[in-house]
């Protein structure tokens, strides 16, 4: 029998004599998990046979539910072996597969699901008001005592309290329809009867031309008024109508469909009622006419109601006599007086009702919120039964432990209760998930850098860098003094209101940027320092030092600037701005100026302690790297730190000079001679270059193939070649205990390539960092195309709105130039720094993703998601 301490236990039964043999039938394995709390049922749960174990046979049916105490158990007389579940590692696995209406806390988490259901309620009410309920915010909000001894009392409280509140909130909202509902079929009647009444005063109002021909066929169709006179008083004819009310957008269809019918032998009139029916459920408006409806016959009058009826009409039955009809309508308007005063009394009580929930709605949605989330990760832990205590495995940075002592300490003393938590530090192999600790001014930078990929554990994180290189890349694209002070202004202002602006519903757009205003400050700093590089304000140049070129007046069409061999200490020198070849000037510049950065980006190539990476990748990879692309960078800067106009030679086109570095590496041609030795240095880098490709492509496969062949001789092999016929004595070493490293070993996170994957993956590899080096570095040229396009849109705005206004002489002129100083500000506003800077910060998130981060960023790792209450919907 399998002892009732024991949660889990491997069981073998005796099974009798085959029918056919008369001999013993081998033993069944069972694995067996007891589901019962005691009682008749301790000894109840659920069976599993097992495969491949000595004596038993292969299964491959389900789990069984069985009961042990019952005629079965007769068999079962061995008991191989029993797990306590303190003892036991794996039962922490079994619980994600536990089935969720049999976890630990299943109770407590539907009552917490039935009071947010009713809190739910609450605010959905609340939301349906026409007019606006004033909802006290959390932080104005009295705390409820969810901790400490009074904590179970608290939750009691507040359900019995929220279960009042929705009882009677329901009663007043089956009140207020049921009025509601009164009060619209009181209103239809009264407006059928004024119509009615109204109809029949104006009918008698007229002279009548009916002929009545009771006496003689023959008689003239006309008669004289006396003789009409005389028959009136005695003849009556059988006329009767139908009265209702029915949807004005129907009204057309209904005659139609009446007309039809009845052939034509009726008469209709109908009637607007101008006050709209308010349907108090859903809000919405409708409409309504009254009709009245004379035909002879009973026949056709029930044709009329069941074709008003068919057509959602509402027929009122109206007396013909003009005295009852009086009547029926004093008795309606002091009906309707009545219920509407009712009516306006349950509004005000229902609306009180709200007012109050309104104080502690909010208040109310934090503990269930809280207390749910709470239940939902106790759910998680393995609850022992016996010693009525939760066992959790969870991982928490190394620097919190002291921290997470001292809370579990507080809350022990807190609840009051004599039992000490322990926490106990576990040693695993498993990859632990990734936490990088940010604050409001780091946060949006690595939001970025998380949007690519999370990074490894212990991986170097992207988004320390990216503080400093995402706004200078953004800066280069968008240089400019003016345009960097806007919305560095705008991103001060939303950081000095960040506290009233955070309790503000701003919308998807405004709360982008709002939640990046750390983001755009620096980009707005960095703006204004590229600025102050190309000497450039909204378009215009500054004169802050002296130029160090002199334009001198001449007759001449063209005007020479002389250099006065000063240098510009700062930037660019404003003498270049309005020269004919200032674009040949910066452009030159620019781009030259974006390769060094993509050079300078690039090569941050960081990876984890893996000497195998650094010598079979990393070195042949920079060797690669700088061999072309450095070597290039490394002459951009050389020649320009070079004064061409002291010597004799013309500068070396630098394009042509790394196309002939390919050609012809050994002959260098005059015009393209940059340096002496250049005819040596230029073979052995391409030489170095030639090295590294099937360096990448043979070192980390040769040497993958190594390690495999050693492993393969010291007589190891893997998992899957255990042949499937072992001895029994090896199975029962296994079962002892022999085979729990194998195990542990297997669960663990280790990925396992063959060789012909490595050999794959290197090659593709390799492929794509040659290729990705040429497009990569080219893709930094987006650096100076942006900056030239930013440039000269700010140059065409200037020209065409400011310039031609610029000194007025009139008050026409001011007029003008105010005007035009409003729509230059706005174009600049919403086109230069909005527009353009989302075109510059997209191009900048792109040499981030794609270019620097496809080179030195690893990612695949998973985020630490802890258990946390903040919650971004309510604004504090």
């Amino acid at each position: 029998m399998v002892p009732a301490d024991y949660y889990l236990s491997i069981v073998a039964y005796k099974r009798g004599v085959h029918w056919q043999t008369n001999k013993e039938k081998p033993y069944h394995w069972l694995l067996f998990i007891r589901t019962g709390n005691g009682g008749d049922t301790a000894e109840q749960g659920i069976a599993h046979q097992l495969h491949g174990m000595p004596g038993g046979f292969h299964y491959d049916g389900p789990e069984n539910i069985i009961d042990i105490n019952k005629p079965i158990a007769k068999f079962l007389d061995v008991d191989i072996g029993c797990i306590p579940r303190e003892q036991l590692d794996t039962v922490t696995r079994l619980n994600p597969s536990v089935n969720p209406f049999q976890r630990s806390f299943v109770g407590e988490i539907r009552r917490i699901d039935e009071m947010a259901r009713r809190v739910r309620f609450f605010a959905s009410q609340i939301d349906k008001e026409k007019d606006v309920v004033p909802i006290r915010p959390l932080y104005d909000s009295a705390p409820l005592i969810t901790v400490g001894p009074r904590a179970a009392q608290t939750i009691d409280e507040l359900d019995v309290t929220l279960a009042e509140h929705e009882s009677r909130l329901v009663k007043m909202n089956d009140s207020y329809q049921t009025l509601s509902e009164r009060t619209k079929e009181l209103m239809e009647a009264y407006h059928v009867l004024r119509e009615t009444a109204v109809f029949f005063e104006r009918a008698q109002g007229q002279h009548t031309n009916i002929r009545s021909s009771f006496d003689d066929s023959s008689a003239p169709l006309l008669q004289h008024d006396e003789r009409e006179a005389q028959y009136s008083g005695t003849v009556q004819f059988d006329l009767e109508f139908v009265t209702g009310t029915i949807d004005r957008a129907r009204i057309p269809v209904f005659e139609r469909v009446l007309w039809r019918v009845l052939r034509g032998n009726l008469y209709m009139n109908h009637t607007d009622i101008v006050e709209p029916f308010v349907n108090p459920s859903t809000g919405e408006e409708t409409r309504k006419n009254v009709f009245i409806i004379f035909a002879h016959g009973d026949a056709l009058l029930a044709k009329i109601r069941k074709v008003a009826e068919s057509m959602g009409a509402t027929i009122y039955p109206i007396d013909p006599n003009a005295d009852k009809r009086s009547e029926s309508l004093r008795e309606v308007t002091v009906r309707l007086e009545d219920i509407q005063n009712v009516l306006y009394n349950t509004g005000l009580n229902r609306r009180s009702e709200l007012v109050k929930l309104g104080e502690s709605l909010r208040s109310w949605q934090d503990v269930v919120r809280k207390e749910k989330m709470i239940y939902e990760t106790l759910n998680l832990f393995n609850y022992d039964v016996r010693r009525k205590t939760l066992i959790a495995e969870a991982w928490v940075p190394t620097r919190d432990i002291t921290n997470i002592q001292i809370g579990l300490r507080h809350a022990t003393e807190q609840s009051g209760t004599n039992v000490p938590p322990i926490l106990h530090e576990l040693r695993t192999h498993k990859t632990p998930p990734t936490f990088i600790r940010t604050n409001k001014f780091t946060v949006g930078f690595q939001t970025i850098m998380d949007s690519y990929g999370t990074a490894k554990y212990q991986e170097t994180n992207p988004g320390l860098f990216a503080i400093a290189t995402f706004p200078f890349l953004f800066a280069v694209m968008f240089g400019d003094i003016g345009h960097g002070f806007i919305i560095f202004c705008a991103a001060l202002y939303m950081i000095l209101a960040e506290k009233k602006l955070a309790r503000q519903d701003l919308g998807e757009i405004m709360g982008q940027f709002f939640f990046g205003r750390y983001i755009i400050l620096l980009m707005g700093m960095f703006s204004m320092y590229t600025g102050l590089l190309y000497n450039d304000i909204f378009s215009r140049s500054l004169h802050i030092w002296h130029s160090g070129w002199n334009f001198q007046e001449s007759n001449s069409t063209s005007i020479v600037g002389v250099n006065t061999g000063h240098v510009y200490p700062f930037g660019l020198d404003p003498g270049w701005h309005g020269a004919d070849n200032v674009l040949v000037f910066t452009n030159s510049y620019k781009m030259k100026m974006s390769i060094v950065l993509g050079v300078t980006h690039l090569p941050n190539h960081i990876k984890f302690k893996r000497p195998v990476d650094i010598y079979a990748n990393f070195i042949p990879q920079m060797i690669f790297l700088q061999s072309i692309f450095g070597y290039l960078a490394i002459c951009i800067l050389y020649k320009w730190s070079i004064d061409w106009s002291q010597t004799t030679a013309q500068p070396p086109s630098l394009l042509n000079m790394l196309i002939a570095m390919f050609l012809s590496p050994t002959s260098i041609k005059p015009e393209l001679r940059l340096y002496p030795g250049q005819g040596v240095v230029q073979p052995v880098l391409l030489l170095l270059a030639a090295v590294c490709v099937p360096w990448l492509l043979i070192t980390k496969p040769y040497l993958a193939w190594k390690e495999m062949k050693r492993i393969h001789n010291q007589g190891y092999s893997g998992l899957g070649d255990v042949p499937r016929d072992e001895r029994d004595d090896v199975l029962e070493a296994e079962e002892e205990g022999d085979g729990r490293a194998i195990v542990e070993d297997a669960s663990e996170e280790h990925e396992q390539h063959d060789f012909g994957e490595v050999v794959i993956h290197q090659v593709i590899h390799t492929i794509e960092f040659c290729l990705g080096c040429i497009s990569h570095t080219a893709s930094y040229l987006r650096l100076w195309a942006l900056s030239l396009a930013h440039a000269q849109l700010s140059e065409v705005l200037w020209s065409m709105t400011l310039e031609p206004l610029l000194g007025p002489t009139s008050l026409v002129g001011w007029v003008a130039l105010i005007l035009m100083g409003l729509f230059w500000f706005s174009g600049t506003v919403f086109i230069l720094c909005i527009m353009e800077g989302l075109s510059a910060f997209l191009h900048a998130l792109r040499l981030h993703w794609v270019e620097a981060n496809s080179k030195h960023f690893e990612g695949g790792g998973h985020v630490f998601a802890p258990l946390t209450f903040a919650d971004d919907s309510v604004k504090e």
